[in-house]
This record gives structure tokens, sequence and C-alpha cells, in this order.
């Protein structure tokens, strides 16, 4: 994950989603997350009023099973010798 996060930060998403797919999600979430954070901090407002409007039993079963298939993914390629990112 630290790979992807790695390419994430360097702004090569493609690299970043092939490496480990959850860690280019997670990646995401964090960005949104620091806008929150910052939306937080300047106006002085709860978070959970900005993020009420998400349902959690809409996202956390299919973030858990992307999360699988991601390491699955993971366990793929480096079976198989593919794990290198080239450019």
């Amino acid at each position: 994950m630290t790979t992807s996060f790695a390419w994430f930060a360097r702004g090569n998403l493609l690299a970043s989603f092939y490496i480990q797919p959850m860690g280019c999600v997670l990646a995401i979430l964090v960005v949104g997350l620091f806008w929150t954070c910052l939306y937080t901090a300047l106006t002085g407002r709860p978070a959970h009023k900005l993020l009420s409007f998400m349902r959690t039993r809409y996202y956390v079963i299919p973030l858990i099973a992307f999360a699988l298939l991601a390491w699955g993914w993971k366990i793929f390629i480096h079976t198989h010798g593919l794990d290198g990112w080239r450019l």
C-alpha cells in the first residue's frame, strides 16, 4: 500500500491503481478527508454534518469486497512476477 500511496502522491494514478487498487482508493479517500478536515478547521462546523449524506450500509460492504479483490490482484501480480511498474 505504501508504494501505491507513493505513486498516487507523484500523480501517477494508473501505477497506483495497478500496484495496489485498494491503496489507490484509500489515497483518494485521504484526499477527501484532508479537504473535510480543512473545511472543519476553517469554519468550526462539525464534520458529521458535512458527511451526514453518506449511508454506511451503501459503501462499507462494497469497500470490504473491493479490498479482498485488490489483495487477490496483488497476490496474482506478485506470484506471476508482474509486480513492478515499468514506464
